[in-house]
């Protein structure tokens, strides 16, 4: 069987056949570690005992695996969403088990038809066999706990054992046992495994940047040394997966951030252009923090709270994306081209990023795609970020955004909203699910459908299987998602509590002041609406060019430039990391931020953030033995609020839900959140699909220009939005 038909094997089958016979990939594997065990028994250099040792280790790995294989193939299929969809956090680490011995069949193979060669590189595949016995080690341990979670399982009123583990267990009673875990063995030779094999050069490519860029973000040692760890990540698999695991362990928020936000710097950020068709329109608006009503359902006005929480009253900046050029449509005036009516649907996207990183621009991989492909215009909210603004800051601020869509949509967005969805990935789609549960609660006009990708619906370090993926998970792993969740969480939650009680009493009533004057940022709108009013010529302003940033804040007398600290910031690391660093100083001005390159007495050049001018940086050291380990620092309270964690939210409330659509892969940590929120919608009454994709990582969305699978992925979103839409 060839590598990627072994990768495409019916695990589901396998479950069911375990019972009888041994699977054929186990038979294979055994008998390959049998026939090279026999071979390798009379050399006696040191890597000829150290081969025969790992294939006698995996076969007494294999041993071990089959009785707890045997029984959690059992027990996951009633954790299942339906017959149809036979996935949950259990059914993961089986076939995690499969994968592993596909891979460790492979190099088994390797070894046994190239050992007689005069070109067989017998150190090489100790190592390679070596690290296969590893890695049935460390999922033969992470079965051991599955098993333990089993039997903390609480029953549903559906009938189906929880995913989730209930308080009455305490997480940490396994979280403890972690440490036994060899995480290693997940970030070496065997990188990827689990993933489709145009991922894994890719997933290589990131691990090797991901340790690189920690030399750069952490001074440690002297520069000759940090420049020889740099080149020993790119050739010594054991280097970068010992690396990997410090930085996940033990690297603060701030180096998640800046690593995440790499795929916004000059050279990333032109891959859209290379890789992603055009679009004729592509604009960032800033939405500037003024009073906003809305019509309730019931005929009464509903204030729409300007966002506050932590860091003040600030704009709100949304991109435009859209194919064509409509009627009402900001940047369509000054553009050449058919000029298209208005459309009657808009999406409101949320990017992904776990709260504390990316932008839009970050999605504009596949965005654009979406735009052509749907023909529908796509507003994507840059909300504020988390640690500088933790919940519920960025919450406020989607609903702030969704509410001025709804009230400019066709003077702004080109859309008679006859429809709207929201759409997100990951932390987007929380923050579109507590949006919409807000919408109910304030009786205004919810969206009428959800497509939500990988998203977290239950947001507190709450042990399900699937989460323990992390551990294993190149992209997402333990130590970020905890930082990721410390972050956006842990603040004074009786401050942000009081906050938000008086933001909901605001928000329930009438409101009993006039806006029959129109502020001047609508007078903007109107100006650049290209509807062919020819009444408001007085008031008419040039177009904006497409690409340009509509920026209304100066005329509320609001600092517009405090957005771009946050971007300003994740560049200085950026471009430290890509090469020469210039060091120029910035002049404000009209809410903009120029740069001035001619500012030579502040140039600073550097080598990936290593200075060689002598001037010297804030330092930063990556302290591997003081500070504390992910687990240590789980030592905070999460709010349980069903606007963090809408999964919590009240059945009455959950029942009227619009139609949601969800996307989730079968190795993604948030599977379960996937899986529990869909049974938990179903038992309500909700329309609810769910598709769980095999053989890609959480994020994939954003890998579409570099993998054929995530680009068919990312097409089977752009086929349920349009089910959803057409609905």
């Amino acid at each position: 069987m060839t590598k990627e038909g072994a990768a495409q094997m019916s695990f589901d089958d396998d479950f069911k056949k375990f019972e009888n016979i041994e699977p054929l990939q186990w038979g294979a594997l055994r008998e390959l570690c049998q026939a090279n065990e026999e071979f390798f028994v009379s050399h006696q250099d040191e890597n000829g005992v150290r081969i025969r040792g790992a294939v006698l280790a995996i076969l007494e790995h294999l041993t071990q695996l089959q009785p707890l294989y045997k029984q959690l193939s059992k027990i996951a299929p009633m954790y299942d969403y339906n017959i149809h969809t036979p996935a949950n956090g259990y059914r993961s680490f089986l076939i995690l088990v499969d994968r592993c011995i596909a891979h460790s069949r492979l190099v088994c193979h390797q070894i046994y038809c190239q050992k007689d060669s005069m070109f067989f590189r017998k150190n090489y595949h100790m190592r390679e066999i070596e690290a296969c016995s590893q890695l049935l080690a460390s999922l033969y341990t992470c079965l051991e706990h599955l098993q333990t979670l089993s039997s903390w399982s609480d029953s549903m009123i559906d009938g189906k054992p929880s995913l989730f583990i209930g308080d009455a267990h305490n997480p940490q009673e396994i979280l403890n046992k972690v440490d036994s875990i060899n995480q290693y063995c997940f970030y070496g030779r065997c990188l990827g495994f689990q993933f489709h094999d145009s991922l894994k050069p890719v997933l290589k490519t990131i691990m090797v940047c991901m340790a690189t860029f920690s030399e750069a973000f952490y001074a440690n040692g002297t520069l000759l040394a940090r420049c020889a760890n740099s080149v020993k990540y790119m050739l010594d698999p054991e280097a970068r997966a010992r690396r990997i695991v410090d930085i996940s362990q033990h690297a603060d928020i701030s180096f998640c951030q800046a690593f995440w936000f790499l795929n916004e710097s000059d050279i990333t950020r032109r891959l859209p252009n290379i890789t992603s068709p055009s679009l004729a329109i592509n604009q960032i608006i800033s939405i500037p923090p003024e009073g906003l009503s809305l019509l309730a359902l019931d005929g009464t006005t509903v204030q729409i709270p300007v966002p506050h929480s932590h860091i003040g009253k600030k704009p709100i900046h949304v991109r435009l994306l859209s194919s064509k050029r409509r009627l009402g449509m900001v940047g369509s005036g000054g553009v050449g081209g058919e000029l298209h009516k208005s459309s009657d649907q808009l999406i409101i996207h949320c990017h992904g990023g776990g709260f504390v990183a990316q932008t839009s621009l970050s999605h504009e991989t596949y965005l654009r795609g979406w735009a052509i492909n749907l023909d529908v215009p796509i507003l994507s909210i840059d909300y504020s970020l988390a640690p500088e603004a933790p919940f519920p800051r960025a919450f406020e601020e989607v609903l702030y955004a969704y509410a001025w869509a709804l009230n400019h949509a066709s003077t702004l967005l080109g859309s008679t909203a006859k429809k709207i969805l929201l759409v997100g990935d990951s932390a987007g789609g929380n923050l579109n699910l507590s949006v919409t549960l807000k919408c109910i609660l304030l009786n205004i006009r919810k969206p009428d459908g959800i497509f939500m990708a990988y998203t977290p619906v239950l947001v507190d370090f709450v042990l399900s299987p699937s989460r323990l993926l992390c551990l294993t998970d190149p992209l997402l792993p333990m130590g970020f998602l905890i930082r990721c969740l410390k972050a956006y969480t842990a603040s004074d939650t009786k401050k942000v509590t009081r906050e938000r009680e008086g933001d909901v009493a605001e928000c329930t009533k009438s409101d009993t002041e006039s806006f029959a004057e129109v502020s001047e940022s609508d007078l903007i709108a109107l100006a650049l609406s290209p509807n062919g009013d020819e009444t408001n010529d007085a008031h008419k302003l040039a177009s904006l060019p497409s690409d340009s940033t509509l920026n209304s804040v100066s005329l509320t007398e609001v600092d517009g430039t405090e957005h771009l600290r946050e971007e300003v910031k994740s560049q200085e690391y950026i471009k430290k990391f890509l090469g020469m660093n210039l060091n120029s100083s910035t002049h404000v001005g009209n809410g903009a931020v120029n740069t001035d390159n001619n500012s030579r007495h502040d140039r600073s050049w550097s080598f990936f953030g290593w200075s060689l001018t002598g001037r010297h940086r804030e330092s930063r050291e990556l302290d591997i033995e003081n500070v504390k380990s992910p687990l240590e620092e789980f030592v905070f309270t999460v709010p349980r609020d069903p606007f963090l964690s809408p999964y919590l939210a009240a059945d009455n409330l959950l029942a009227k839900l619009p139609p949601i659509t969800m996307l989730t892969m079968e190795l993604d940590p948030c599977l379960d959140d996937s899986i529990m929120f869909a049974r938990k919608l179903r038992l309500l009454g909700v329309l609810v699909t769910l598709d769980v994709l095999p053989g890609l990582p959480h994020g994939f969305l954003n890998l579409t220009p570099v993998s054929k699978e995530a680009s068919e992925g990312s097409d089977l979103c752009v086929k349920r939005i349009q089910e959803l839409l057409a609905l």
